[in-house]
């Protein structure tokens, strides 16, 4: 018995707790990596990526092939020279394992030792179509993502790559067999020389068929818990083809293809390149997130095709560098990679300008999903952030399939949630240079809620409740005696720590007051909060955070409201938010008023960073300015979205003047109102999932026309209308099992459908 013990543990089927700590799979595998390599990542002697491969017979009558696998941080499984499956940038990123240190960042200090829960993702693949009977040969190629980098202070290491693997084949014989990660497989050094998520990649051609091959190492495994990955993998989305190539005066060729984009360049064929020679993709120097991307030929083979494997790259023109004789638009493409969601929502109307806003979110969010998690761009910092993620998340979910992608990350906020205080940080999974204040956190009390509003699932409350009152918790540590909240962490010399405590964020021109900011989330966690408890049926509960919000609703008005100014702030959003909240009845004409004049003075231009635009338009629209909204929507000079489509923008930008990052998500918040004011497609709370749709379309400005479908858990849900000097006309089509409530203009009562097409 000991010398079978023993022959298994040489064959890493088991090990010791001191050798393979952490929580054990149930697959009899073990997590192996190459022995060249320790435990710990070092950035500046990171090692070419590691390939491993394990040889087995098939015998005939396979009736099914299954493999489990997980390669941290990232992986590429081949059987028998041939990829498997479509995905890429797989897995997805999670809270991986516990890494020290991150209290002793100057800038973001989290407690890296009270994070709620870790886990790692793998996927599942059927290989039967890929195997023959005979010889046959799996391998598998780690790349560094995440868990292997600590580039540009915004990642931290979790170590170096691993990988741990499971396959079961079944005979029609009843015969089964199994194939694991262990030290029977062997490993080598790949032409993949370098690879790093910030900075890019170098591949060896020459390199090939040259693998020398040694047994692995057995590898730590990850605290984390591993789990099927159940939310969508990266994906090549769209391939574009060059709109043109032109030849520049030192030898580069320079290639734009037509949309600002993420993912990389594919050379289909590296025509006429020597041996040894370079061929370099330069991305553009602006986005300082992109790396390198090179090529060293093989040497003038036509079959030398190309891609990276391990990262992506922002872009909408390239340069080659190193084709000297002729690039052609058939020796290369663009390979647009982000996650794989449905696009199930589209609006369009009759004015071009709010088209082209329209279509610069949708690129804009394509281009932040990357490995599971929505980023606050995808070159610079790629950081899920909180904040970021939750301000758009009402318009992502309007125009994507987004059910299983915004609950994985609503299972990583609660992961990176403080287990003691509650405090859910500002990126998650937890990235150390993510900034961010209180919208931030708020996060985990938002997107939860309008998950359950847009797709009608209570399982996602009832999974994050918890995590939703422990958010409430520690935001009411913050809490001052006149009720109003002020998030104030501070550094050992007392000072505050500007990258907590934000509130606002990317202004036109002041920043509101960060007390009223964060009060107003305090406000808006606490109701969501409390629908929450209403909708599990916690009576108690309800009434508690009921109580809670109407306290913080009255605080705010006591504190922020200026009966002199009969306003909150000055050109600075502040009245944006109180009337989001909804302000007592004797200030309401006062304020409407002073937010008119503050937007008028400003030339009828938006007047409010991120979080408030969010609010902007609807606000307008709910307290009779919608004509306002529309000429502020339309506005083609600074501050306007239509500044930005002037200057010639594909996506949404960081900032209204330009500053800083061109390819931002946050502000997309605000076209929220395109779908429930103008095209008028509302959830009803009380029959969430579009069971019952409330329908207002609002005619505004100088539309003609505006339609606007979507794709809800019941089908498709369509509201069309056209305007004429006499008459509107509507177009409904509501999908089975929901019913509607559809309010026209003019008409004191809504006319009730169920399901089919109507035609008001």
């Amino acid at each position: 018995m000991k010398t079978i013990k023993r022959i298994l543990a040489v064959l890493g089927i088991i090990c010791s707790a001191a050798s393979c700590s952490g929580p054990k799979s149930d697959w009899d595998a073990v997590w192996i990596g190459a022995p060249w390599e320790g435990e710990e990542f070092d950035q500046d002697n990171a090692a070419p990526a590691p390939i491993f491969k394990k040889t087995f017979n098939v015998d005939d009558g396979l009736d099914s092939a299954k493999i489990k696998i997980c390669g941290l941080g990232l992986f590429e499984l081949q059987v028998n020279g041939t990829k498997v499956g479509d995905d890429v940038l797989v897995p997805n990123e999670s809270l991986y394992s516990y890494r020290p240190g991150f209290t002793d960042d100057p800038l973001v200090p989290v407690n890296g030792e009270n994070f709620s829960n870790y886990r790692v993702y793998y996927l599942e693949y059927d290989l039967k179509t890929y195997l023959a009977p005979g010889d046959n040969e799996i391998t598998v190629l780690l790349g560094n993502g995440f868990f292997s980098s600590d580039s540009r202070r915004y990642v931290k290491s979790y170590g170096t790559p691993r990988m741990i693997c499971r396959a079961d084949l079944s005979y029609s014989c009843g015969k089964k067999t199994s194939i694991v990660s262990d030290l029977s497989w062997r490993v080598s050094k790949s032409p993949l020389i370098m690879n790093d998520i910030f900075n890019g990649e170098i591949y060896d051609a020459r390199l090939e068929g040259k693998e020398e091959w040694m047994k692995p190492a057995v590898r730590k495994a990850p605290d984390g818990k591993l789990e099927l990955q159940t939310a969508p993998a990266d994906r090549i989305m769209e391939v574009l083809p060059p709109k043109s190539i032109v030849k520049l005066e030192n030898g580069d060729w320079e290639v734009d293809f037509g949309d600002y984009v993420t993912g990389w360049v594919r050379f289909h064929n590296i025509h006429s390149v020597p041996r040894g020679h370079a061929v370099e993709v330069i991305y553009p120097s602006a986005e300082y997130g992109n790396g390198i991307q090179k090529y060293i030929a093989r040497g003038e083979q036509k079959d030398e095709v190309y891609a990276p494997r391990f990262t992506w790259f922002t872009f909408r023109t390239v340069r080659i560098r190193g084709i000297e004789k002729i690039l052609k638009p058939e020796h290369l493409s663009a390979e647009v990679v982000y996650s794989n969601v449905k696009t199930t929502g589209h609006f369009e109307c009759s004015n071009p300008l709010i088209n082209r806003v329209q279509h610069l979110f949708w690129r804009t969010q394509t281009d932040n999903m990357h490995m599971g998690v929505p980023t606050d761009c995808p070159h610079r910092e790629r950081g899920p952030y909180t904040g970021d993620g939750q301000v758009a998340c009402i318009t992502a979910m309007h125009n994507f399939d987004l059910n299983l992608f915004y609950r994985k990350w609503i299972r990583d906020m609660a992961d990176c949630q403080d287990k003691e205080s509650g405090y859910v940080p500002n990126g998650a999974p937890w990235h150390r240079g993510c900034g961010g204040g209180v919208p931030w956190g708020a996060a985990m009390n938002i997107v939860p809620w309008e998950h359950y509003l847009h797709y009608g699932d209570i399982s996602v409350l009832v999974e994050n409740y918890d995590a939703m009152k422990a958010q409430l918790k520690h935001m009411l540590t913050w809490r001052r005696d006149d009720g109003t909240m002020l998030q104030r962490f501070v550094n050992e010399r007392g000072q505050p720590l500007k990258w907590l405590n934000l509130g606002e964020w990317s202004p036109v021109a002041e920043l509101p007051d960060d007390a009223l900011v964060h009060t107003f989330y305090l406000w808006k966690c606490a109701q969501n909060t409390a629908k929450a408890a209403k909708a599990l049926d916690l009576e108690e509960d309800y009434k508690q955070y009921s109580t809670l919000a109407r306290e913080t609703y009255e605080a705010f008005h006591r504190a922020f409201y200026n009966p002199e100014t009969r306003s909150y702030g000055h050109n600075d959003g502040a009245n944006v938010f109180a009337l989001a909240m909804g302000v007592p009845d004797e200030y309401k004409e006062g304020v409407v008023a002073s937010l008119k004049r503050e937007v008028l003075s400003n030339g009828g231009h938006l007047i409010t960073g991120i979080f408030g635009t969010q609010l902007f338009f609807e606000v307008l629209c709910q307290n009779g300015l919608k004509e306002l909204a529309y000429t502020a929507m339309t506005k083609t000079d600074i501050p306007s979205y239509g500044y930005w489509v002037a200057l010639g923008a594909d996506t949404l930008w960081e900032y209204w003047d330009g500053r800083q990052s061109r390819n931002h998500p946050m502000f997309g918040g605000g076209l929220v109102w395109l779908y429930r004011i103008i095209a008028g497609v509302n959830t009803d709370e009380n029959e969430p999932g579009y069971k019952h749709v409330i329908i207002k379309p609002t005619p505004v400005g100088d539309l003609t026309w505006a339609k606007y479908s979507t794709v809800t858990p019941y089908g498709r849900l369509s509201v069309s209308w056209k305007k004429s000097s006499q008459s509107l006309s509507v177009n409904i089509d509501i999908p089975e099992g929901s019913h509607a409530s559809v309010y026209l203009p003019g008409k004191a009562s809504p006319v009730e459908v169920g399901a089919g097409h109507f035609e008001l």
